[in-house]
């Protein structure tokens, strides 16, 4: 139907309107000059402890390989040679180090093996000493590659919490557009409230006007055709017998019809042609079935 149509359309813009807002948000709501400057930190005090870690082992020659982010607030720190240490030494490290850089106390470190990719050690630091978890502590780890990888679990939890805020906001103005407004308008331009005209098919019929619109085409219609076509408007897919038509549009108005039923019907026949979708058919013996 043509509102039909307008209300898709103006759905469509909706949709694309939150969307691009949705996308503008995500955009900007992305850590960028704070977060640049969050992870050099990061990256300055994760060599700073891997220095320390290599010093504890006397090795003053091997390189520290460059510092990665791999992920949201999650960092690689990895080595060019094997290493040893006990997991006491690099959490006191590595705590060290992030207190001097004024990072977030709140971490989970894993101390991954090179050749397998399992965690070899693993804690996490947290606000209350209830919920740290630093297990194994002088449990010695043997020589093998290892990178050691940080997540910042309190940096995470917050942007994670903006988005949803955000992206909770967005929703929140869809669903008061789409009811109070969007669906308002909807009811009001419908053919149910709005009787000026009926859709059939692409036709639009307006019996107090004796016609049919197809797209910029009018098609005059007889008072007798229009009082036909209400009836089987009103009855869409349904058989309409000869009888009823005869009673309704002639003996009503003590007018004894012949042959001219089907007179009236063929002329109908030929205005709804230009539409496929719409069969006005006999019922032999019955009566007439308009199929939408």
């Amino acid at each position: 139907m043509l509102f039909t149509a307008i209300m898709s359309k103006k759905r469509i813009y909706l949709y694309s309107v939150l969307i691009l807002i949705g996308l503008l948000i995500w955009q900007f709501s992305k850590p960028t000059k704070a977060h640049k400057q969050f992870s050099e930190k990061v990256k300055i005090a994760l060599r700073d402890a891997g220095n320390k870690l290599l010093l504890s082992k006397k090795d003053s020659t091997s390189l520290i390989l460059p510092v990665k982010e791999i992920g949201n607030s999650k960092y690689e720190l990895s080595f060019q040679s094997q290493l040893t240490f006990e997991p006491t030494t690099l959490v006191s490290i590595v705590e060290n180090s992030f207190q001097k850089a004024a990072l977030p106390g709140q971490y989970l470190v894993e101390v991954i093996q090179c050749a397998d990719g399992e965690v070899g050690y693993s804690y996490q630091m947290t606000e209350f000493d209830e919920t740290t978890i630093i297990p194994c502590r002088s449990r010695l780890l043997p020589e093998n590659c290892y990178t050691v990888e940080v997540r910042f679990t309190e940096i995470k939890t917050a942007y994670t919490n903006i988005a949803t805020f955000l992206y909770g906001i967005i929703f929140l103005v869809f669903i008061v557009m789409d009811v109070f407004i969007l669906r308002k308008k909807s009811v009001k331009a419908t053919p149910e409230t709005d009787e000026t005209y009926a859709q059939l098919g692409s036709f639009q019929f307006y019996p107090d006007q004796n016609k049919l619109i197809k797209e910029a085409t009018e098609i005059s219609l007889s008072k007798k055709e229009c009082e036909l076509l209400k009836i089987f408007i009103a009855n869409p897919n349904q058989i309409v017998t000869r009888d009823e038509l005869t009673k309704k549009v002639w003996e009503d108005n003590g007018v004894i019809v012949g042959r001219s039923l089907d007179t009236y019907i063929s002329k109908i026949r030929k205005k709804l042609k230009e539409d496929q979708d719409i069969k006005l058919t006999n019922v032999h013996g019955v009566g007439y079935k308009l199929e939408v």
